[in-house]
């Protein structure tokens, strides 16, 4: 058995390496962001205000169509979003790429926000309402019904429900178990154990449908949100005089083959893109499921919505663990064995002491319970998409034993299926978005000119 994980793992990695190592597919997922950027007109900036406005229900109207309001939605998708790839993602990245990593991964972020915009606003334009109110929606149902391409939806929802299981399950309940480690050394012993009382926990909320995990999602989000950054913002105050320095060394590395070597620079292109996207998921089409469900008649609304995840996720929550890693020097005075939530646990223990273990170790069990519970309502709509409402059930059952499994099988077994099946959803995902970009557009631009709906 110890033999075929092992030949597992490197296969796995293997595909991983080659997929995430083409320069062909950065300039893929770089570019169709950029060129989003460019269509929508900069939406990012331009529509940032609104969006905020729209978070706060400014213009909610309880008569819309929809099972959840613009700020549960927002906390479902973020749920998903904000979790180990925020402590761990990041620490990997930064351990493997280098301090320029964590400038790629705001890159990434900056134009995922465009990219989230035109995802989430085709997923309400193209979603389905049941009899029973109920909805489903996302990349699947805008080929479906925008492109007529039926096949290419179908294998975005096998690629989203098998991710459902990489990405949203088993990452999660593997980066908790790293994590616990580091405060209780031997923790990794009790990978069983701890994997059950995840999924018992997992169970109990995902049965009760978006609804429940909505209302969830909107309680935990922002108490551990919170939490995390004022801990990381201890840290950087103590570190105050060393945060210009921290700066420049990430853009330097970023951007300066000549202080870095051109080796290290596409290193860390390779690991901030890749760790951006799996923190942020800006293009993997996930979040549009969720952001389907919200409480409005305005596509372009919940896209406007949906445009805050990369800015929360990554240029806010993902920077703070970034700049605590290289603020502290944590990732190169590392020891050699702490390279994922360790490495951020290591970072925060320095002027934390055992308390800021703390922080990442409690900080992990919220992250990634609450993308546990939201990237199973991802797989449940994507298996209803294929199987129908029959083998909803089954599949949650399923998901919520995988939990027990993550917990106990390799770090680097799970992150490689994570990252091969992250960029297999992109890209029927991002061909839509290609595609349809115009009809965005056009979208965005009857909205903005309807300027007394848009304010009433």
């Amino acid at each position: 058995m110890g033999d075929f994980v092992e030949k597992l793992t490197q296969w796995s990695g293997d595909l991983a390496g080659m997929l995430w190592g083409s320069p062909i597919t950065l300039i893929v997922l770089l570019g169709v962001g950029v060129y989003l950027t460019f269509k929508m007109r900069f939406i990012q900036i331009r529509g940032f205000r609104h969006s905020i406005d729209l978070v706060r229900g400014k213009y909610s109207k309880p008569e819309d169509v929809g099972e959840v309001s613009h700020f549960q939605a927002l906390s479902t998708a973020l749920s998903a979003t904000v979790g180990t790839g925020n402590i761990a993602g990041v620490a990997t990245a930064i351990a493997l790429g280098g301090p320029g990593a964590l400038f790629w991964m705001w890159v990434t972020a900056a134009i995922g926000m465009a990219t989230k915009f035109a995802e989430c606003s085709l997923s309400l334009k193209f979603r389905e309402v049941a009899p029973d109110g109920q909805i489903a929606g996302g990349p699947m149902y805008t080929l479906l019904h925008g492109l007529k391409m039926k096949r290419t939806a179908a294998a975005f929802a096998t690629f989203a429900m098998i991710a459902s299981f990489g990405i949203g399950n088993m990452v999660q309940a593997n980066s908790v178990v790293d994590g616990l480690n580091y405060i209780f050394p031997g923790a990794n012993e009790q990978g069983w154990g701890i994997g059950v009382v995840m999924a018992v926990l997992v169970g109990l909320v995902i049965l009760g449908g978006v609804k429940r995990i909505a209302k969830v999602a909107s309680a935990i989000v922002p108490f551990m949100a919170i939490m995390y950054i004022a801990a990381a913002m201890i840290v950087l105050l103590n570190h105050l005089a060393d945060l210009p320095g921290a700066i420049l060394t990430v853009v330097n590395s970023a951007l300066n083959p000549w202080a870095v070597g051109g080796g290290a620079v596409g290193e860390a292109i390779r690991w901030g893109v890749a760790r951006g996207l799996f923190s942020n998921e800006a293009g993997l089409g996930s979040s549009p499921m969720a952001h389907a469900a919200a409480r409005t008649n305005e596509p372009v609304r919940e896209g406007l919505v949906a445009m805050m995840e990369p800015f929360i996720d990554t240029l806010i929550i993902c920077s703070m663990t970034g700049l605590v890693i290289i603020v502290t020097g944590a990732y190169i005075d590392r020891p050699e064995e702490l390279k994922g939530a360790a490495l951020t646990a290591h970072a925060f223990s320095q002027v934390l002491g055992q308390g800021g273990a703390w922080v990442v170790g409690f900080g992990l069990c919220l992250f990634a319970f609450s993308t546990m519970i939201s990237w199973s309502y991802y797989g449940d709509r994507s298996t209803y998409f294929l199987f129908g409402e029959k083998a909803v059930m089954p599949y949650r059952v399923l998901y919520t034993v995988a939990v027990v499994l993550g917990a106990a099988v390799p770090l680097n077994l799970v992150w490689n299926i994570a990252d091969s099946m992250n960029l297999l959803m992109a890209i029927p995902n991002l061909i839509c978005l290609v595609l349809l970009a115009k009809l965005v557009k056009d979208m965005a631009d009857d909205y903005y000119s309807r300027t007394h709906e848009r304010t009433s």
